[in-house]
């Protein structure tokens, strides 16, 4: 079955937090590895995104709460230097869901950011 990746992700983290209240361990273990590796699959990566991006601990099925770091470039082509951003995804009636990117705005990075992780979370993938 498919599903957009924030909605595949959230499903998981429900089913984490199931498995966790009835003391499934065998089967949190498995959310949680298909978690990263939809994420792993999904988000966006290389053109700056070149250290990964990671779940944090703090993401509910309702609020998730993505960490990543951004490599910029200056004018001569050669990397100068990192920023480190949140990509905060919470839900919105019209829209299906919205964006917050936390971070330093360097080079006006953020609308970048928030423009690869729109599309990545609204790809439909194998749930």
């Amino acid at each position: 079955m498919k599903k957009k990746l924030y909605r595949a992700i959230a499903s998981r983290i429900a089913a984490q937090a199931n498995c966790l209240e009835r003391g499934n361990s065998e089967w949190h273990a498995k959310h949680g590895a298909v978690i990263a590796e939809l994420i792993r699959d999904h988000s966006p990566s290389g053109s700056g995104f070149d250290a990964g991006t990671q779940l944090d601990n703090k993401s509910t099925p309702e609020r998730l709460v993505f960490k990543t770091s951004f490599h910029h470039m200056n004018d001569g082509g050669y990397y100068d230097g990192w920023t480190e951003h949140s990509v905060i995804v919470t839900p919105s009636l019209v829209f299906g869901f919205n964006l917050r990117i936390t971070g330093r705005d360097r080079n006006a990075i953020k609308d970048y950011i928030a423009d690869c992780f729109n599309t990545a979370l609204r790809k439909e993938v194998d749930a």
